[in-house]
């Protein structure tokens, strides 16, 4: 399959849109949050793989982890090119953050809002934790694997896996208390309707 992609073989493209697109769509969807944007990443994916065609290694498995790190730095890109559109158009009022969620859960979230709530935490860590978490979580990806996607050591793989996976559960579980303490605090609220609003009319 890689020397039949490396020739420029339609038929070789074919087979490994039908082998992978389906990982990087969900790979994509997860990190984006966007259906439309994880097509978008797909589609951008195949056609930089089949334009890079030459630089892959004849020698070696499977093309996912390859095209998983094409994947990654499309997405890096469009991040990059977010928070440049974000500076230009600054001083808008900034999103919140969300929710409660662990490991097992994150590896096999298909609910929107969930996937909102998981990039929200996702995104308060550094961007290498986060590419090494998503590839090994979501798109599953063994820490070998996910070492070529991002051309970096697989003991680095370990430690950044290692490092993201406990700042997600203090994040999880700093969240999970405000989020009681704001329901406590709206619970209270309702009990107590007839309370003066601050600087409303007497």
């Amino acid at each position: 399959m890689r020397d039949r992609f490396r020739a420029g073989d339609p038929a070789a493209l074919g087979e490994a849109y039908d082998e992978h697109a389906r990982v990087l769509y969900h790979y994509a969807y997860r990190v984006c949050g966007d259906r439309a944007a994880a097509e978008d990443v797909v589609s951008a994916a195949f056609l930089e793989a089949w334009r890079c065609r030459g630089k892959v290694h004849a020698d070696g498995g499977s093309l996912r982890p390859w095209l998983l790190g094409i994947a990654t730095n499309i997405m890096r890109g469009a991040a990059r090119e977010a928070r440049r559109r974000d500076a230009a158009l600054a001083r808008i009022p900034e999103r919140g953050v969300l929710p409660d969620f662990a490991d097992d859960v994150l590896a096999r979230m298909t609910d929107g809002e969930q996937i909102r709530a998981a990039r929200a935490a996702l995104g308060r860590l550094k961007r290498r934790e986060r590419e090494v978490f998503t590839l090994v979580v979501w798109a599953g990806l063994d820490y070998a694997a996910a070492g070529e996607a991002l051309g970096i050591p697989v003991g680095t793989v370990r430690s950044r896996l290692s490092r993201a996976r406990e700042r997600l559960r203090k994040l999880a579980e700093a969240e999970l208390r405000a989020g009681r303490r704001r329901e406590r605090a709206a619970a209270s609220a309702v009990r107590s309707p007839g309370r003066p609003v601050p600087g409303g009319a007497p």
